[in-house]
């Protein structure tokens, strides 16, 4: 997979953008009506969805699936895949760090009966996806941050780990020369995997991890381990987790959003579709220049996905097929 870059200049120049062909009966005043319709898939279980092109998260979770184990276990693992690879500099180990130098985790999950647990500004660990459901299965609290998680993962014996990789550390020291903060949208970069599950018993779980943006100002934190925002259970609806610029989600509510436009009749894809629209139509809205994308699953199985920029992506496995789906969007990149 190819990673997120910035702009060393706080121009957007190379970086074409035009309303897609999803919009093309729409007016820019009313942006988002009469969007796409639902994508309908026959149930049959078990399920993963995960965001962006994961084939490897997405495979092990369905392996954790096919010998019974539930959807908790089969998120947690499929997490677990992109935190390890120091490829992926956008999770986990080899993430890229923060304008100082250190590479900060956040991450969150949910079970069926509606438990989270979360971790932000976590260093030092790798699987912060783990810490955060031993913080939901044994503490009585929801979420612990900074020194407070990284002792706890200490306690439950993990071990401390430089998670600055040569490569990543590359990176930062070439951005500190102009040391410019602009995130640009390009047809490949994301950040974050959002991974939710649904068993042979038809219970829902998700998950979500992610070093956050790059060169980040100390202390930062978007969406990602924030319930809600960056995921939503609801074990009768369904489930949704966001990518992208989190402080826009984190504005909407954006995954709590979706689960409860699901709630009242819409289907994955048109809840998907609906909160992306809550975003732009904001006033003054700049999501010309930023990307946010939802991935949703109903109880029947039905899965969406949806972004305001062209080139995000949802990886499906089903059926015994592991597949990454391009997602619908708004602005198509020239």
């Amino acid at each position: 997979m190819k990673r997120r870059d910035f702009l060393k200049s706080t121009s957007l120049t190379g970086v074409g953008l035009a309303v897609g062909t999803t919009l093309t009966n729409c007016s820019e005043n009313s942006k988002t009506e009469n969007l796409a319709s639902t994508t309908r898939s026959a149930l049959s279980l078990p399920l993963v969805i995960a965001t962006w092109n994961v084939p490897n998260a997405t495979t092990k979770a369905w392996e954790i699936l096919q010998k019974g184990s539930n959807a908790l276990d089969a998120v947690e693992q499929g997490c677990k895949v992109e935190e390890a690879d120091i490829n992926n500099q956008s999770v986990g180990k080899g993430g890229l760090p923060d304008r100082d130098g250190n590479v900060t985790l956040d991450a969150c999950i949910m079970d069926k009966n509606g438990n989270c647990g979360s971790v932000v500004h976590l260093q030092n660990i790798t699987h912060a996806i783990s810490i955060a459901r031993n913080v939901m299965e044994n503490t009585p609290h929801v979420m612990l941050s900074g020194k407070g998680a990284e002792q706890y993962a200490y306690k439950l014996g993990y071990k401390k780990e430089n998670l600055l990789t040569e490569a990543s550390k590359k990176k930062w020291e070439e951005w500190k020369i102009t040391s410019k903060y602009k995130p640009i949208i390009n047809i490949e970069n994301h950040d974050t995997i959002g991974m939710l599950a649904i068993d042979k018993n038809g219970d829902i779980s998700g998950a979500c991890t992610t070093s956050g943006l790059a060169y980040k100002m100390a202390g930062r934190v978007g969406d990602s381990p924030i319930i809600g925002s960056g995921l939503f259970i609801d074990n009768e609806i369904g489930g949704c987790v966001a990518t992208g610029l989190g402080e826009e989600v984190v504005k909407t509510v954006g995954s709590f959003l979706v689960v409860e436009l699901m709630r009242q009749g819409k289907s994955p894809q048109a809840a998907c579709e609906e909160a992306i629209k809550r975003i732009i139509n904001k006033p003054n809205s700049d999501y010309k220049n930023f990307q946010v994308g939802y991935i949703a699953v109903n109880k029947k199985g039905e899965t969406g996905s949806f972004a305001i920029h062209e080139w995000f992506s949802m990886t499906k496995f089903h059926d015994g097929k592991n597949e990454n789906i391009q997602s619908k969007f708004i602005i198509k990149a020239k």
